[in-house]
């Protein structure tokens, strides 16, 4: 059973206009946001990465009859999906998660002080986060922040030196649709998420969008370039494509 709880317009330019519904699911009620966008060409469904609420976008052309036919078809779709999706891990004393691609566990050190500092241990590794426990998300997230624009910086510039080319400014930001993106200007900017995957795939999105300084497309000669940058191009895409939805659980509060 789905019923229409609200409609409202959105702030967003290109969404024309919002509503939410409630889909029964095993006996569960999940809510959809159901979203009529101007730059939608077709009906979609999906789970946002960074919120994990579940996103239905209809064209401006579409009707919501149609909107809810095609989620009703797609209940199978979106029970299996929901169920293979992880709850959110907060950064806080005791939460283990991926760096570079092994995982860590966090250790609040309750000084006011000091740096974060990854150990290795008989235990496993740790990362020590001092401060207090209202600031440890915050704290360990910059230091992650950072990581990340250490390591982007040295495989962008690295591969961009293979082409003869020099890319901009180079940032860092939590973006949830995508991994990296490269701008006219030549600036290069990626999700700080990348630190926790495994160091190849990082590698891969840092060639991928320096390939973009030569081809902003993705023509033929652009997945030539990628390829020659860094050869595992395809176990990187496919690793992306399996785990990097889990990326985005890490840092946020359930519920």
């Amino acid at each position: 059973m789905i019923r229409f709880l609200r409609k409202s317009a959105s702030p967003k330019p290109a969404i024309i206009e919002e509503a939410c519904v409630h889909l029964d699911i095993a006996g569960d009620s999940v809510p959809v946001l159901v979203r009529r966008s101007a730059r939608a060409s077709r009906y979609g469904l999906r789970i946002a990465n960074g919120t994990g609420e579940v996103v239905l976008t209809v064209p401006a052309s579409g009707d919501y009859d149609r909107a809810i036919d095609f989620l009703t078809r797609q209940e199978k779709w979106l029970a299996s999906r929901l169920s293979r999706r992880g709850d959110f891990v907060p950064f806080e004393d005791g939460a283990q998660f991926p760096l570079r691609g092994e995982t860590h566990r966090i250790v609040a050190t309750g000084r006011v002080r000091g740096a974060v500092r990854r150990l290795e241990g008989e235990d496993g590794n740790v990362l020590e986060v001092p401060g207090l426990p209202e600031h440890l998300g915050r704290r360990l997230t910059d230091w992650l922040k950072e990581e990340a624009r250490t390591d982007l910086s040295r495989c962008a510039n690295g591969h961009a030196a293979k082409i003869g080319m020099k890319p901009g400014r180079i940032t860092v930001r939590d973006t949830t649709s995508r991994w990296g993106s490269c701008s006219a200007k030549g600036g290069l900017s990626f999700s700080w998420r990348l630190v926790l995957a495994p160091p190849f795939v990082l590698d891969y999105v840092a060639a991928h969008e320096v390939a973009h300084l030569e081809h902003m497309n993705h023509s033929s000669r652009f997945w030539a370039l990628t390829k020659r940058l860094f050869p595992e191009t395809d176990r990187a895409e496919a690793w992306l494509k399996r785990h990097g939805r889990d990326l985005h659980r890490y840092g946020r509060a359930n519920g």
